[in-house]
């Protein structure tokens, strides 16, 4: 019998399903929760998931099946899957494949009939931890015996793993935006690409000259996975884009752009991953439930001097969920606005930036700098 084995000790059974090598431990990484109710696929292709066990908390998992179209990326780097009860996909006659039959095929190493109420308490209890699914209890807690409970940091960043590796385009007809893909999701793309925007997508790495080479009216920064704190070369990039370009950053974006003013991250206890998550506006009042999936945090008291205000806030837990500058046409979101899955009226997000791009062209043309 096969089993969850977290770095503290903790050990949850189940039975296995989709790839599983062989060998006593078929994969190790950052176990995490979602408290999404539906959109399995979009989670399983989110890249933000990279190098982790993705635990559902939804008891049925796989009940419609997988559908090409609904993919969030073509490349999966999640590394496990843990649900209660996993469905045939016998719901949806227009299916192409069952999970089961994805993760045999992308070698995703799953796990079924574990108690994942008992499993996510304990993340939620004691944070989030490593571990190991393992086809005996024995076999994973040897695992950590060996590594003195500690999980090797992973080489290179998730995020150099999970970007493009070259740059390219996708037609419009509107004006051209810069894309810094960090493991961006498709429905990002699509939505952007509905308000009419020109896209050209770049690396992760790609220098500040090259992006402005290209004369884009603004820029994006994606969500993708893994501590921003890790990423310093990036900072440094956009510390030299942030006065130059409107620039949207969603996610790891949005702790990027914080961290390139001079603000800092912290790693939040257990994350925020789900569909359900209550954000409110600062400047409004107004609170709308969000898509999330991080984490890590921007740290509030570092912002001081950097030129960001706080504009949304989480009311769970307090943490900083978006920034405005006050000198720049710059803002970010912690959340997704464009859901997939979760709830789409924060793709008005989308339209303010709209608005922010014609504010900031507007204002060169009558500076003569346009």
């Amino acid at each position: 019998m096969p089993y969850v084995v977290l770095q503290d000790g903790s050990v949850f059974a189940g039975e296995p399903f989709g790839y599983w090598p062989s060998g006593d431990c078929a994969c190790q990484g950052e176990v995490v929760f979602s408290t999404a109710m539906s959109g399995y696929q979009e989670m399983v292709t989110d890249l933000s998931f990279a190098g982790q066990i993705l635990v559902f908390t939804q008891p049925q998992i796989g009940n419609y099946g997988w559908h090409s179209e609904e993919s969030e990326a073509v490349k999966i780097l999640v590394r496990g899957l843990v649900v209660r009860e996993l469905s045939a996909g016998e719901g949806s006659l227009h299916a192409q494949d069952s999970l089961e039959d994805i993760c045999r095929k992308q070698r995703i190493c799953g796990l079924k009939k574990v108690d994942t109420r008992a499993l996510t308490r304990h993340l939620r209890h004691y944070g989030t931890l490593y571990g190991v699914l393992a086809t005996e209890a024995e076999a994973g807690l040897a695992y950590w015996r060996e590594r003195n409970g500690d999980a090797a940091p992973e080489e290179p960043h998730w995020v150099y793993q999970a970007t493009c590796r070259e740059p390219y385009e996708i037609p419009g007809e509107g004006p051209l935006l810069a894309v810094l893909d960090f493991g961006i999701k498709y429905n990002i793309l699509r939505l952007l690409s509905r308000r009419g925007f020109r896209l050209r997508v770049f690396p992760a790495g790609t220098k500040a000259e090259e992006i402005l080479a290209c004369h884009p009216q603004g820029m994006v920064l994606s969500n993708g996975p893994g501590d921003p704190a890790g990423l310093p070369e990036i900072a440094a990039n956009l510390a030299e884009l942030l006065p130059r370009l409107p620039i949207l950053g969603i996610c790891l974006g949005h702790q990027m752009l914080a961290m390139a003013a001079g603000a800092r991250t912290f790693k939040l206890p257990f994350g925020h991953r789900g569909g359900n998550h209550p954000v409110q506006d600062l400047r409004t009042g107004r609170t709308t439930i969000t898509s999330q999936n991080h984490g890590y945090a921007v740290e509030r008291e570092s912002l001081r001097g950097s030129g960001f205000a706080e504009a949304y806030r989480h009311l769970n837990d307090h943490t900083v969920e978006g920034l405005v500058h006050e000198h720049y046409p710059v803002l970010s979101i912690q959340f997704h606005p464009e859901g997939a899955p979760g709830p789409e009226e924060n793709a008005v997000i989308l339209d303010d930036f709209v608005e922010l791009l014609h504010a900031a062209h507007k204002e060169k043309e009558g500076d003569g700098r346009a």
